[in-house]
C-alpha cells in the first residue's frame, strides 16, 4: 500500500538506444539534462549510451562530475561569486546568460579551469511553446542575448552559442525554429566552434518524426561543417519510462462531485500537473469534462492545499478505499521537482529490471523531512 514510482529499465534502454542512434546518424552529441531526470543510481545504464550531461547549478554540476563521471555542460541564468569557481571545476562547457555576466566572470572561470569552453546563450525571439510559464523567448524574457546586442566580433574566448526554444516539441517545430536561429545568428557562426540547440526535442515520443530530425541536423552540418552540434533533452530520456502507483484512502462528495482522496499529492509529487497545467493519463480511466456522472471522480491529493486536486476521470467501475490508481509517465521532471510540503510521506522509487525483479532505489523516512528543515 506504499505509493511508489516504478522505473522500467526496458523502456529506459529503448529510449537511450533511440537517442544514441540519432546521435550517431546525425553526427551530434545528445546529453542528459538533469533538470528533467537525475536518478543517479541509474547513471551506469546511461553511460552505456551517452557520455555527458547538462547542469544548471552547482549541485547539478557536482552530480555530473562526481556521480555521472564526466564534467558538465553548464548553463545558469546567473552565476554567483561564491559558487562559480566550483562550477567551473566541475564543467567542460560553461554558458553565460548575458554579456554582463560574461564580462564579469569569464576571466575568473578560465583561471580556475583553463580548458573550459565558454559559451553564450542567445535568444532568436521565436518559440512555439504555447504555455507562457515554459516559453523562454516570450517578450521580457530573462534568458539569452538577442542579435541586436551582440558585437560584430565576439570576444575570442566565446566558443559556442546555446539556444533553447522548445518544450516537448516535434522535429517540425525545430525545423521552423532553426530558420530564425540562422537568420539572427549565422553571421557569427564562423567565429564559434559549437552550438547547443538545448532541450525540448521529444524524439522518443511515439509520433516524433525522427528521420526529419536527422535530416535537419545533417543539413545543418552541410551548411556549417565546422560546428559541433549538441542537443540536451531531458524529457526524451525519461519519456514513458515509469508510473506513479497510488491508492485511494477516502472518497468524499460535495455538490454531487465525488473526490477520491489519494495517498499522494499533486502539489508535492506531481507538481507539473498543476504548473502546466495538464491532466495526466490514469490507467483504466478516461478524462471527461463533466464532474458528475457514473464512476466519475476528481482525484484529490493528501496535502492541505485547497487546490491539490484534478479532475475529472471516469473509471470503468466504482472506486473503493484501497484501490490502486496509476498515474502514467511520471519519471521525467516529476521525480526531480517533488517536495515534502506539509510533511507528506514521499513515494518510494524503484526500478524494474529486465528480468522482472523490482529493486528499491530509495525509500523516504521522517529523517528526510527533518533534514530539509535542519
Amino acid at each position: 500500500m506504499t505509493p511508489i514510482y516504478i522505473l522500467e529499465e526496458k523502456a529506459l534502454r529503448d529510449n537511450l538506444s533511440l537517442i544514441a542512434g540519432v546521435a550517431e546518424q546525425a553526427d551530434v552529441e545528445v546529453i542528459l539534462a538533469f533538470k528533467a531526470y537525475a536518478l543517479w543510481k541509474t547513471f551506469p545504464v546511461f553511460r552505456e549510451y551517452i557520455h555527458a550531461t547538462t547542469a544548471s547549478s552547482l549541485y547539478e554540476a557536482r552530480l555530473a562530475a562526481e556521480y555521472f563521471g564526466a564534467p558538465a555542460h553548464t548553463y545558469s541564468p546567473a552565476y554567483t561569486d561564491d559558487e562559480v569557481d566550483d562550477i567551473a571545476r566541475c564543467s567542460s562547457h560553461l554558458t553565460f546568460n548575458s554579456l554582463s555576466q560574461y564580462q564579469r566572470l569569464a576571466e575568473r572561470v578560465k583561471s580556475v579551469n583553463p580548458d573550459i569552453s565558454i559559451g553564450l546563450r542567445v535568444n532568436p525571439e521565436y518559440s512555439e511553446v504555447g504555455t507562457a510559464l515554459y516559453n523562454p523567448c516570450s517578450p521580457g524574457t530573462r534568458f539569452g542575448v538577442t542579435a541586436d546586442k551582440l558585437p560584430g566580433r565576439l570576444p575570442a574566448d566565446i566558443e559556442g552559442f546555446h539556444c533553447h526554444c522548445h518544450c516537448e516539441s516535434g522535429a517540425d517545430v525545430f525545423q521552423r525554429t532553426l530558420v530564425h536561429i540562422e537568420q539572427h545568428f549565422s553571421k557569427w557562426f564562423e567565429q564559434i566552434k559549437w552550438i547547443n540547440f538545448g532541450g525540448g526535442h521529444l524524439m522518443t515520443r511515439r509520433d516524433y518524426d525522427v528521420p526529419l530530425l536527422i535530416s535537419i541536423l545533417k543539413g545543418f552540418h552541410q551548411r556549417y561543417p565546422w560546428l559541433k552540434v549538441i542537443l540536451e533533452p531531458g524529457s526524451a530520456f525519461g519519456w514513458q519510462t515509469g508510473n506513479l502507483h497510488a491508492h485511494v484512502v477516502d472518497i468524499v462528495e460535495d455538490k454531487g462531485i465525488k473526490t477520491a482522496i489519494l495517498d499522494v499529492s499533486f502539489t508535492c509529487h506531481m507538481p507539473d500537473c498543476l504548473e502546466m497545467p495538464y491532466h495526466p493519463t490514469v490507467t483504466g480511466a478516461a478524462i471527461v469534462e463533466q464532474h458528475t456522472g457514473e464512476n466519475v471522480y476528481r482525484l484529490g491529493g493528501n496535502s492541505c492545499l485547497s487546490g491539490d486536486f484534478m479532475g475529472a476521470w471516469q473509471f470503468e467501475n466504482p472506486l473503493h478505499v484501497g484501490d490502486e490508481i496509476v498515474f502514467e509517465d511520471m519519471l521525467h521532471y516529476t521525480t526531480v521537482k517533488t517536495n515534502m510540503f506539509n510533511g507528506i510521506t514521499h513515494p518510494a522509487i524503484a526500478i524494474r529490471h529486465l528480468d522482472g525483479q523490482l529493486e528499491m532505489l530509495r525509500t523516504y523516512t521522517f529523517d528526510d523531512y527533518l533534514n530539509r528543515m535542519d
